[in-house]
């Protein structure tokens, strides 16, 4: 796990400027590995927790388990042997706070379908991550990476929406 040092205007540090969430940013590479998954959601409940969106109540829940699934599949799906995965996760305002998880990873010939295409997943014991952040999100898509190989997954989640508890 590394911070992204070649992003200065991008920090680990939460930079905050609105009277209850404020602008908060968290940012950091992970290694592609279960292992790292599981850090990404952890640091992600820690980072919310501080943020003012505490444990157990409907946002942090939800925002985790975006988060957690979006993480998982990048290891998952979009893993290059050596090549990290980063995760994105900030509160904006539009026009309310939303929360906006975005994963990048380094494969970009494996692509997820489009918002509103996922098959069903049935009985199966794997495939249902999507269908989770796309009933959770209030909105969620993807695009390829343009200065290098991969993808970038995001889902966002609208706190007035979803209650910011």
């Amino acid at each position: 796990m590394t911070s992204n040092i070649y992003s200065p205007r991008r920090t680990t540090q939460p930079t905050h400027h609105f009277p209850h969430l404020g602008t908060a940013s968290f940012d950091m590479r992970f290694t592609s590995t279960p292992r790292g998954a599981r850090l990404a959601r952890r640091l992600s409940a820690v980072r919310l927790d501080a943020w003012g969106l505490p444990y157990g109540t409907e946002t942090h829940e939800a925002v985790v388990l975006i988060t957690a699934e979006l993480t998982a599949n990048a290891v998952r799906h979009g893993r290059v042997q050596g090549r990290d995965f980063h995760l994105l996760l900030r509160v904006v305002e539009r026009p309310g706070p939303t929360a906006r998880i975005e994963v990048t990873d380094t494969r970009g010939e494996r692509v997820p379908p489009r918002p509103g295409k996922l098959p069903a997943a049935g009985l199966a014991d794997d495939g249902r991550g999507l269908l989770l952040v796309e009933a959770l999100s209030t909105r969620w898509g993807w695009y390829p990476r343009t200065q290098a190989p991969g993808k970038t997954v995001w889902a966002e989640y609208d706190m007035t929406v979803g209650g910011a508890d």
